[in-house]
């Protein structure tokens, strides 16, 4: 970054920085003791669907890769399109089985990186909940290479739990990278896994 960079307030972009999904299992043992959350199982990764061969292709590879494992419990990986058009590469897991969730999500990620379709990567999201029945998705900004806590509320609207997320996101800053600018705290509605 150059001194007339500075003078007129141009940041450089932060590169993602995948190792950092590695940090959700020992955050998810914070969030429990700190607020009760424990993780659902189910975590997705959303990007930007693009047409084209190449795309489906790595798509492809991507759930077959995931699908081999052995390891893993009920469905497997499943594409699914929300409301808005995005594309959510979904991986369900045993709740207990939190780090093979995580590198589900990174495969995806990297695979997609890998094969030149960085720029669509939007986010990943690994889904909590509590015993009162309230939900939590911890979102990876993948462009940005940080984290944020989404409470979407039950009932009629969309409406989310702020406090909750400002409580996840005072609990979690030792653990994860969190993203300071809560402009960026987009809504994730109808995500896989809340």
């Amino acid at each position: 970054m150059g001194f007339l960079d500075i003078l007129l307030g141009r940041t450089k972009p932060v590169a993602p920085d995948l190792d950092q999904l590695f940090a959700l299992p020992s955050a998810a043992v914070t969030l429990e003791a700190a607020a009760g959350f424990t993780p659902t199982g189910t975590g997705a990764v959303c990007f930007a669907t693009v047409e084209g061969s190449a795309f489906s292709q790595t798509n492809r590879e991507v759930q077959a890769l995931l699908d081999a494992d052995t390891d893993r419990s009920g469905p497997p990986v499943e594409l699914q399109q929300d409301d808005y058009g995005y594309s959510w590469l979904v991986s369900r897991r045993t709740p207990d089985q939190l780090p093979s969730l995580v590198n589900d999500l990174h495969a995806v990620n990297s695979a997609m990186e890998v094969n030149g379709f960085g720029p669509q990567l939007l986010c990943s999201m690994a889904g909590f909940h509590d015993a009162r029945g309230r939900r939590l998705g911890l979102v990876y900004l993948y462009k940005r290479g940080t984290f944020y806590p989404f409470a979407p509320l039950t009932g009629p609207g969309q409406r989310r739990d702020n406090a909750l997320e400002l409580q996840v996101k005072a609990a979690l800053a030792d653990d994860l990278r969190i993203e300071q600018d809560l402009g960026r705290w987009f809504p994730v509605w109808g995500a896989p896994g809340l």
